[in-house]
């Protein structure tokens, strides 16, 4: 039976309540602690044991940040780095497209400037280069720089750093290894074959920091010092929620504690992105995820691709303001481009059925820069893995997304080494490829039947999992800030979503295209106002609107909505089902 006996609700979805063990773990630790039932059951469910509750609620960065040296080739990395710091010699950083690289590049060329360098930024065209280094690029690099730092990218790259001569080359990086590695000085990342995988969850920019951390212990050996690492924390927890790197271990520690620095407004590029996004609040780990790191990615995707980099390690307010603006307006730009191709690409992905184990869809000039979105999208409403492929003449450029608990880029790299792709790799949530038009469907094939084998696809559409129900009246302003303190929340946190049963539309209103704000009450004096995104997307916006009085049970992230100086909790409302 569904809780509250929801088995169907307007979204199609099966509502799922806490199991009997979570809410007696629940119940005692609400006995234990004195904390709020709502946040023990946030609590119990992450696994929390009692006894180290509340120090989760407080996670200290200097207790959750592992040791650099436990990464192989992190001394290395670092001692070479400083060697061409203190020999000042030239220093190329060359960064993937997105918001992770990015992060990462800022960081190094941010860092290097506060000790007097000037590095070379360059990061690929993601349409006339595609991802990562390539052979032209390094060998060119090579040929003016010492150093050459590649920053989320670089560990499949073994013939393009071969090019790279007369150049030292150093990897920072957190993509899936091969059985073997690129021969350069170093290659710092989790994700090697031969690394333990302990600290796995970590994206590039959380790589580069340690390095950083790293180079700082190294300097302190020497009897001197470096730039302070605290105030590039803003940096790195925009790169973890951006690139959903798991909430969990340090990176916990490391979002929260960049989401303060984020607050001091610092960064110049930062503070203009907010301005232009009209952000009007503290930063939280959903600013990161769809207002600021769209915008970053946007000159990666359909502009230019060093735009995000550039904004993110200038310290010039005049730059920032103009780059800000132009992201801004490449991200509107990006947005018609991906709800051109989202339509066309979910029409053929329901004729060839959304229950396989792997949902994929393939068209002529499909923009590469939005498919791997449209994958996020074709995943999330099929709850499999998907694959968006955009051709130009024969050639494919592709990119996917997964499910929890089924390993994307370990298939794809495999399909690579089985001769189906021209290339591809990633890590367990995301993957890029390349693939041939006359490869395509037996590459398509092979991967669905790599994917069973993880289990994909043997789910409905997902359940809408619940912590419990809520009445209007015990959403406090208080409680939904002490609930934040379990966060942040994202990928492998997710956010806690409660049900508010048996209530009342009091007030419908049409916001835009897809949207709905709603006033709920439980008609007896309680109530609290809603908004439900793309709610106009599926039937929920149009019964909601059109609900005639009947009485609704609602479900949803709980939220403080400030206005006018004043705090008001607010649910954003992800699914309602009819009340019986």
């Amino acid at each position: 039976m569904g809780f509250l006996g929801v088995e169907q609700s307007l979204t199609g979805r099966r509502w799922v309540g806490p199991k009997a063990e979570l809410e007696r773990a629940a119940e005692m630790m609400t006995q234990q602690t004195d904390l709020p039932r709502a946040v023990c059951q946030v609590l119990a469910r992450r696994g929390v044991p009692v006894m180290e509750a509340r120090g989760f609620l407080d996670p200290k960065l200097k207790e959750l940040l592992p040791d650099p040296r436990d990464m192989k080739d992190m001394e290395t990395a670092a001692a070479r780095f400083l060697d061409a710091v203190r020999h000042r010699q030239k220093i190329a950083v060359f960064a993937d497209y997105d918001v992770d690289g990015g992060c990462s590049a800022a960081m190094l060329l941010v860092w290097l400037r506060q000790m007097g360098l000037q590095a070379t930024l360059y990061v690929p065209d993601r349409i006339d280069e595609g991802y990562g280094p390539n052979v032209p690029a390094m060998r060119e690099l090579a040929t003016s720089h010492d150093l050459i730092i590649c920053v989320d990218c670089g560990t499949l790259s073994h013939e393009p750093i071969a090019a790279a001569t007369g150049a030292d080359v150093i990897v920072l990086d957190h993509h899936l290894g091969g059985e073997t590695l690129p021969d350069c000085v170093a290659v710092v990342n989790p994700n090697r074959q031969d690394e333990s995988g302990d600290l796995g969850y970590f994206c590039a920019a959380g790589v580069v920091f340690l390095m950083l951390v790293e180079a700082g212990r190294q300097l302190r050996a020497a009897g001197t010092k470096g730039p302070d690492l605290i105030s590039m924390l803003d940096l790195v927890a925009l790169a973890t929620v951006a690139d959903v790197a798991p909430l969990i271990g340090a990176n916990r520690a490391l979002v929260r504690q960049g989401l303060k620095v984020m607050a001091q407004r610092q960064r110049p590029g930062l503070v203009a992105l907010s301005d232009v996004s009209r952000m009007d609040t503290a930063p939280n780990s959903y600013h990161l995820g769809f207002l600021l790191g769209p915008r970053v990615n946007a000159g990666g995707r359909i502009g230019q691709a060093d735009l995000g980099a550039r904004l993110l390690s200038t310290d010039s307010l005049h730059e920032a303001q103009a780059l800000s603006e132009r992201l801004d307006a490449l991200n509107t730009e990006r947005r018609d481009i991906e709800n051109a191709v989202r339509a066309a690409a979910m029409e053929q992905a329901e004729g060839r059925g959304l229950d396989a184990p792997l949902v994929w869809a393939a068209g002529e000039g499909w923009h590469p820069g939005v498919v791997g979105i449209v994958a996020s999208r074709l995943k999330e409403t099929a709850n499999r893995p998907a694959i968006v492929i955009g051709f130009d003449g024969d050639e494919g450029k592709g990119s996917g997304r997964s499910v929890s608990g089924v390993d994307l880029g370990a298939s794809i790299q495999r399909l690579a080494a089985e001769g189906l792709l021209v290339k591809g790799g990633g890590h367990k949530m995301a993957a890029g490829l390349t693939v041939m038009r006359d490869k395509l469907e037996p590459a398509m094939e092979r991967l669905s039947e790599l994917l069973a084998k993880q289990g994909a696809g043997q789910g409905g559409p997902a359940d809408m999992k619940l912590e419990g129900a809520l009445m209007p009246g015990a959403a406090t302003v208080d409680l939904v800030e002490q609930i934040e303190q379990a966060g942040p929340f994202g990928a492998g946190a997710p956010a806690p979503r409660y049900a508010l049963p048996d209530l009342q539309v009091r007030f419908a209103k049409r916001v835009g295209e897809t949207h709905l704000k709603l006033s709920l009450s439980d008609g007896m004096g309680g109530g609290l106002d809603a908004i439900a995104f793309g709610a106009f997307d599926g039937p929920m916006g149009e019964r909601l609107s059109n609900h005639g009085g009947a009485r609704f049970h609602f479900a949803g992230r709980l939220e403080v909505n400030t206005w006018g100086g004043r705090q008001s909790v607010q649910l954003r409302l992800e699914d309602a089902a009819e009340a019986n």
